[in-house]
């Protein structure tokens, strides 16, 4: 029998008992005593429909001649449930279209993972930046003599700076103040005292900061817990002076170069040696790796610089300054630039041996040196998979910041920032918002000038970024 919506406009229809909804369910009683469940309409569809007794009692109250239209029970149910469909149908479409975002957003991550290891993500962020006013820039002073490196945690909260004084200091960048001093020992004390006794000349930390490294004039090599900055073990090997270290990212393998010529592979998990690389014919200045197995190092005199394959046990080698090659930094697994003391910057591929292109007299017209011979290139590095570089040119009084064209065809200067003194290391934090200076009153290889009126300090400046529309 169908069911009816009463007409309540009519007279002498009999009101019925509206049911009223309690909830998800109610009990009722029943002839036999016992409680049975009476089953209600869903949220926001509970409308009184009523039941067939309602109906028959007022059948007659329904005439032929009623002009309203009359929606029968079974179609309000029908235009009730598509009404609860659809408002499913709406909530499904909007799970799916976050689904759809946040698989955009992990396929796009993907994406630069796999161009990371092929070695060619690149993104173009240079044009954004500009150049920092003096309130971005803050100076932390704690060493004595000048600082020689520096390296930033992955996290971007601490600054770890060694110095000529022995000393390892660990800072918080925020706070901008000494966090802990690893103390440096007299000459002689190697054997005994857990920490550097001679000039500290490089110092690298692993990409989940589990390990950090120092190395130092005396050719030891020191490994630290940089949370608590306790001593864990010091690497022997090396015959002359450890001038760079770096991690492969991603991993406990480490690299060390030395005066010695050579390249020495750390496993740190096991604190073990691994191998030594031979090819440099002058003292090793530099190395940076990525995540693929393989290493870049600067040699120096030699005026060289290479690619050590590691697996393959091959190296490619690259020739282009007219001087000795002082810093590199790794753009990606398939481009770096360098700097040498011939104040020439140069941008390089893997797949050319010469140069594509280079910036001469980079760094000039500071201290009455027009010519620039004297401020050859003391420190360099990209930020990493970006077109963004920036340089220093020892006592030229600036650090500037270059473009990488889109191709990696040349550099474009963008802006410099001032600094007294000789800026010996430079780095970015991971994510671009700082670049970080290391600054000494004379060069970290020797004392052949020295800047009285400069300070032996940590330069902090955050780099801001404007969105072009």
């Amino acid at each position: 029998m169908p069911f009816f919506i009463r007409n309540k406009n009519k007279s002498g229809v009999k009101l019925a008992q509206k049911r009223k909804v309690k909830g998800p369910t109610e009990t009722t009683g029943s002839s036999d005593g016992k409680k049975r469940k009476k089953l209600t309409a869903p949220e926001g569809l509970n409308e009184e429909i009523e039941s067939d007794s309602d109906i028959a009692s007022d059948a007659g109250s329904v005439s032929s001649g009623n002009e309203e239209e009359v929606e029968t029970a079974q179609e309000k149910r029908l235009r009730l449930a598509k009404q609860y469909l659809a408002h499913l149908e709406k909530e499904e479409a909007e799970k799916e279209d976050d689904d759809a975002a946040q698989r955009d957003l992990i396929g796009h991550r993907l994406r630069e993972d796999v161009l990371e290891q092929a070695g060619k993500l690149y993104r173009q962020v240079a044009a954004e930046y500009v150049p920092p006013s003096s309130d971005d820039i803050k100076v932390l002073r704690g060493h004595k003599l000048p600082i020689t490196c520096l390296v930033i945690s992955p996290d971007a909260k601490h600054v770890f700076t060694g110095s000529k004084d022995f000393t390892i200091i660990k800072w918080d960048v925020a706070e901008g103040k000494k966090i802990h001093t690893i103390k440096g020992g007299k000459k002689g004390e190697e054997e005994t005292h857990k920490g550097h006794c001679s000039h500290i000349l490089s110092l690298a930390i692993a990409s989940d900061a589990k390990f950090m490294v120092s190395g130092d004039k005396s050719k030891l090599i020191h490994v630290w817990n940089p949370d608590t900055c306790e001593h864990i073990k010091t690497l022997r090997g090396h015959r002359d002076a450890v001038s760079a270290l770096s991690f492969r990212n991603g991993t406990h393998q480490l690299y060390s170069a030395s005066h010695d010529r050579s390249v020495k592979v750390w496993n740190l998990d096991e604190m073990a040696y691994v191998e030594t690389l031979f090819g440099h014919q002058d003292h090793i200045t530099a190395i940076d790796s990525l995540s693929r197995e393989r290493c870049i190092t600067s040699g120096g005199r030699d005026k060289s610089v290479r690619v050590w394959k590691i697996i393959e046990e091959s190296q490619l080698v690259f020739h282009g300054h007219n001087g000795s090659i002082d810093c590199v930094s790794l753009i990606n697994d398939s481009h770096f630039v360098s700097g040498a003391d011939d104040n020439s910057i140069a941008l390089w591929s893997v797949l050319k041996k010469k140069p594509a292109h280079t910036v001469q007299n980079a760094h000039s017209g500071a201290d009455g040196d027009q010519n620039g011979k004297e401020n050859w290139i003391s420190a360099i590095v990209s930020l990493k998979y970006t077109d963004l570089v920036a340089s220093a040119g020892s006592r030229d009084g600036c650090i500037r910041l270059w473009q990488v064209s889109e191709g990696y065809r040349s550099l474009k200067p963008l802006f410099s920032i001032p600094v007294v003194g000789f800026v010996n290391s430079l780095q970015f934090s991971p994510d671009g918002g700082l670049l970080i200076a290391g600054v000494g009153q004379e060069h970290k290889w020797g004392r052949w000038w020295r800047k009285p009126e400069a300070k032996n300090s940590v330069i902090v400046i955050k780099l801001n970024r404007e969105t072009k529309k």
